[in-house]
């Protein structure tokens, strides 16, 4: 899979950066007067809200959620980076739904398990997995993101990050795709 920092920024993505930044700066009033301690983040909150329109922040923790609003606040406004979200929380059907066409299209359950977990191991069905784009606000995370606790945790999956709280700064392991480190993968399953 590609790396973010392999890929060149594309230009239409640093126009979009630069419009929603603007944008943010023209919501500034209105959001210092509806609460001034937080105007920032609710403004870069309303602007990327237009940029992002189908954004689903529901089912995350709160812990994930305030880690992912801190952290792409901070990259508006610091650095004039945008963060969304292709996928967050997911529902275990959605996730079984997943899994399963994965398995049909790649053949086997353990060649499924690379790019989708089942249900029961899956982040994104614990509300700690963030799908993070464009490829700019993934580099961006994978570099600030140990501030906020999210840290991307697969090799083969440029946006995919996860909240991990309590680990000082110093990221897990990444592992190379999913699938590697849990009980029922006999091909690849790390050890202690």
């Amino acid at each position: 899979m590609d790396e973010p920092r392999t890929l060149p920024p594309r230009p239409r993505d640093r126009l979009f950066a630069l419009v929603t930044l603007v944008l943010a700066v023209l919501l500034l009033p209105a959001a210092l007067a509806r609460h001034p301690g937080r105007a920032r983040e609710l403004a870069c909150r309303w602007a990327l809200r237009m940029r992002f329109p189908a954004e689903d922040l529901t089912g995350l923790t709160d812990g994930a959620t305030a880690a992912f609003t801190a952290a792409r606040t901070e990259a508006l406004w610091r650095h004039g980076q945008l963060i969304g979200l292709t996928s967050g929380y997911r529902d275990p059907l959605v996730q079984q739904r997943m899994y399963d066409e994965e398995v049909r299209r790649s053949g086997s359950p353990a060649s499924a398990r690379m790019l989708v977990l089942p249900p029961a191991e899956s982040p994104h069905v614990k509300g700690i997995a963030l799908d993070i784009r464009p490829h700019e606000g993934a580099r961006w995370l994978e570099e600030h993101g140990a501030r906020y606790d999210l840290y991307r945790t697969y090799d083969n999956e440029w946006w995919h990050f996860e909240y991990r709280p309590g680990s000082g700064g110093t990221p897990p392991r990444r592992r190379p795709h999913p699938g590697v480190g849990h009980v029922d993968d006999p091909a690849g399953a790390e050890r202690g």
